[in-house]
């Protein structure tokens, strides 16, 4: 048996070397980067690359969440503020993506705002100067409750202070400024950058 088999590869070896040749030649292997040179891509945030559109709310409701926004949480001692840290159009993103009850607390809200503004002043809310604003923000100088005010308008004035307030202290703008003053703040430190 092994002479027969002998015989039988020998008679094919011709034929897979023909069958061999036709194959085209194997590229050549590409080299492999060492495990310090890792490939790094580029990307840009992109807030650092072009102004955001509101995408949710209407532009008087976007002018009047930019006011109160920048009343609730102005830049104190070199911190940003709700407005240089982008918390309103973070909210819009937000609020945009939340339960239909919440959405409807800040366009009734917003909308609530405006009207008193012009029933007041004869203007929106974001035209009016610092003492105007206010008067129509008075809710927000009551003393804080468990319950939730009755109000409306009060209501959401609460709700709206408590989350530009978190945006901004989350922000990366307002990590990076506390972070580079060597402070920290209670609370913060909650921003994740991306890896690179």
């Amino acid at each position: 048996m092994r002479r027969r088999r002998f015989f039988q590869t020998l008679a094919a070896a011709p034929a897979a070397a023909a069958l061999l040749g036709q194959q085209p030649p194997a590229a050549p292997p590409t080299p492999q980067p060492a495990a310090s040179e890792d490939p790094k891509l580029e990307t840009a945030a992109a807030d650092q690359v072009a102004d955001s559109m509101p995408r949710f709310f209407d532009d008087r409701q976007f002018a009047a969440l930019r006011k109160l926004s920048g009343l609730v949480m102005p830049g104190i001692n070199g911190t940003p503020g709700a407005l240089e840290a982008k918390a309103p159009e973070f909210l819009d993103f937000l609020i945009s993506e939340s339960p239909a009850g919440r959405q409807q607390v800040y366009q009734a809200g917003l909308d609530a705002l405006n009207a008193q503004a012009e029933k007041s002043y004869r203007k929106p809310f974001a035209e009016l100067d610092a003492a105007q604003a206010d008067t129509l923000l008075a809710p927000l100088h009551q003393p804080w409750t468990y319950v939730p005010p009755a109000d409306p308008l009060a209501h959401f004035l609460a709700v709206a202070k408590a989350d530009v307030r978190t945006a901004t202290v989350n922000s990366r703008e307002f990590n990076t400024a506390v972070a580079g003053g060597g402070r920290r703040m209670g609370g913060t430190g909650l921003y994740w950058y991306p890896i690179d």
